[in-house]
């Protein structure tokens, strides 16, 4: 697949899908090179090419992240799924968690927004691929049906990778 540099319409649809979200799972690596999966709430946010995470600082991520900054965020928005490749680093810029905060945060800091180990990840996008259903599930599973007696792939999606 020829991957493409966003344009604004690119730029928008996977902020669109960023926004029907709410976990994305964030890959990390660990020092002997095992790749780590985690859920984390995905914080509304309008999408300029960074996406924000609440976490705690020290943890294993952050430490994962200090090491090697290198990250994959993936998520699942309705019926397409999205895949963005980036760095990510740490930060305690009190202006933007006090943005950012919300009930759901809360639950995760004894202390509220002030909790010392209040931290937020920030992944800056460099690339993104994403997978959307061009058609109603029913007209999806007529397709699957007929690739399968047919002995064809199903055309049911539409795959974009772009440069951010």
């Amino acid at each position: 697949m020829k991957t493409m540099t966003a344009d604004n319409t690119e730029f928008e649809r996977i902020g669109e899908l960023i926004s029907k979200a709410n976990v994305a799972f964030v890959t990390t690596s660990e020092s002997d090179g095992r790749l780590l999966s985690r859920p984390l709430a995905v914080l509304d946010r309008k999408f300029d090419g960074d996406l924000y995470f609440f976490t705690v600082d020290p943890s294993p991520k952050t430490g994962q992240v200090a090491d090697d900054s290198h990250v994959n965020v993936s998520l699942q928005a309705d019926d397409s799924y999205l895949s963005i490749a980036g760095t990510a680093s740490v930060t305690h810029d009190q202006k933007l968690i006090d943005e950012l905060w919300n009930p759901h945060a809360e639950a995760w800091f004894e202390k509220g927004r002030e909790d010392p180990g209040v931290a937020l990840l920030k992944v800056h996008a460099d690339s993104a691929e994403y997978w959307t259903l061009d058609s109603p599930k029913p007209v999806a599973l007529l397709k699957y049906a007929k690739a399968i007696v047919s002995g064809d792939q199903p055309d049911v999606a539409s795959n974009k990778s772009v440069e951010l």
